[in-house]
């Protein structure tokens, strides 16, 4: 086509997005070039997963360690922030899916983001590593770093609820069993456990391995970009969210808060006062 030709108006609409994800016409769907039909039956949803953030099919053993780690961290309990928000959502009456989108959108830094900020800390332990640096240098320039410039924990480490998070310990166990088989090379398994060691030196107790530092441990391991650590999160954390929401809308419950109903907050502001005189502002 010529620079004076014009473009009609079908090929115009079908350069208003551009994606290498999925092609799709009357009769057709191909997913990354894949026949959709073909893929039906013959891909677990791990592997769909993979292969819709990858690009290409995963091994099988590729795709059961991604499986593993999505099935650790499907449910926390209703004293997690987003599960809590699913079930009183659930009592006032809107859909399945907006229980679920209410509890999803509270995943942030904070509760949920924890396992991006682990495999970001892996990962500048793992470009000291490459640059020549021994695991020992480079957990120890990375820890120096962090506890001169950031206030908090280290990410990956210790839980609120768990003086071991029973969690991470079987997840390290699985990711070393494939890492012997050469799914994965376990570096970033070496690197947490070197962290942990450090940190339990530098405070004089142990602060172990939690879900979010083991998750990060495998999506680091299977090459997931610490972003996408998220995500992962998210889609594994909304099948508890699910359950959750659907359990409570099949109960009576209406309106239920955070708290019992017999139990108020505590009022921190001005004590009870008058109203000025002569401060009418009515006409």
């Amino acid at each position: 086509m010529s620079g004076t030709e014009k473009k009609t108006g079908r090929e115009r609409g079908e350069e208003w997005w551009q994606t290498d994800i999925i092609e799709m016409r009357p009769g057709v769907i191909r997913l990354r070039g894949y026949e959709i039909q073909d893929l039906i039956g013959r891909v677990s949803f791990p592997a769909m997963i993979w292969l819709m953030l990858r690009g290409e099919l995963p091994s099988e053993d590729q795709a059961a360690l991604l499986g593993i780690a999505l099935g650790a961290a499907v449910d926390h309990g209703p004293q997690a922030p987003s599960i809590a928000i699913a079930r009183m959502a659930a009592t006032c009456g809107v859909g399945i899916n907006s229980a679920m989108a209410s509890a999803i959108n509270v995943l942030g830094d904070v509760h949920g983001g924890a396992g991006e900020q682990a495999l970001s800390f892996y990962g500048d332990i793992a470009v000291a590593l490459d640059g020549g640096a021994t695991l020992k240098e480079a957990v120890l320039a990375r820890l120096d770093r962090f506890f001169a410039e950031d206030k908090g924990y280290v990410p990956g480490l210790g839980h609120r609820f768990h003086p071991v998070d029973p969690r991470a310990p079987r997840l390290l166990e699985l990711t070393r069993e494939f890492a012997a088989r050469g799914v994965v090379n376990g570096r970033f398994a070496d690197i947490a456990e070197a962290i942990e060691a450090e940190v339990a030196r530098r405070k004089g107790k142990k602060i172990p391995l939690n879900i979010d530092g083991a998750t990060a441990v495998i999506y680091g391991e299977l090459g997931f970009p610490p972003p996408l650590t998220r995500g992962l999160f998210v889609l594994s954390r909304s099948v508890g969210i699910l359950a959750h929401a659907w359990e409570q809308s099949q109960q009576s419950e209406r309106n239920k808060g955070p708290l019992p109903r017999e139990w108020l907050w505590a009022y921190t502001g001005t004590p009870v006062r008058p109203f000025p005189e002569g401060d009418d502002t009515g006409e």
